[in-house]
């Protein structure tokens, strides 16, 4: 089971350094995350978005998830996706299995012009040492659970093979 986890910063820049301090964490294999990203909604509203690209199928990026999920919860156009019957089953998914109405609307209301969120796809929950590093940018704390079934479809979508 995965889970993706959304944690709201009051500001601009939070998120950012949360998602340094994972890298780092990272690297000490202290948390294994599947994906990472960081949006910024800017003082004016707009958007800016941060992910870490891994490829994981031919030519499909845990991005292009990132970019349909933003798409979905804040109704920002993905641009240079090309909608094909997969990706077109990755948003049924989204809005099904990973992202349940009452979530999305929550994620909405923390995302705020003038703050920004740390958003992590991970199989297992952070230990302790993760939360504790975590813990000193303080933040709001969201979690939303991608059921075995539902993984699946995900990763058979991403990269065109059933797991």
């Amino acid at each position: 089971m995965s889970d993706l986890l959304v944690i709201g910063y009051p500001d601009e820049d939070t998120a950012t350094q949360a998602a340094q301090t994972i890298e780092e964490l990272t690297d000490e294999l202290l948390i294994q995350p599947d994906a990472v990203a960081v949006i910024v909604r800017e003082s004016d509203g707009r958007f800016r978005v941060q992910t870490n690209h891994h490829v994981v199928g031919a030519a499909t990026t845990w991005g292009m998830l990132w970019g349909l999920l933003f798409g979905f919860l804040f109704f920002v156009p993905v641009l240079g996706v090309a909608f094909g019957a997969a990706l077109g089953g990755l948003t049924g998914l989204i809005d099904r299995s990973l992202v349940n109405r009452e979530f999305a609307e929550r994620v909405r209301d923390l995302v705020q012009p003038g703050t920004s969120a740390l958003f992590l796809m991970v199989e297992h929950v952070p230990s302790d040492k993760v939360i504790a590093a975590l813990s000193r940018y303080g933040g709001t704390v969201l979690r939303s659970s991608l059921d075995s079934k539902a993984e699946a479809e995900l990763q058979e979508a991403l990269t065109g093979k059933r797991s």
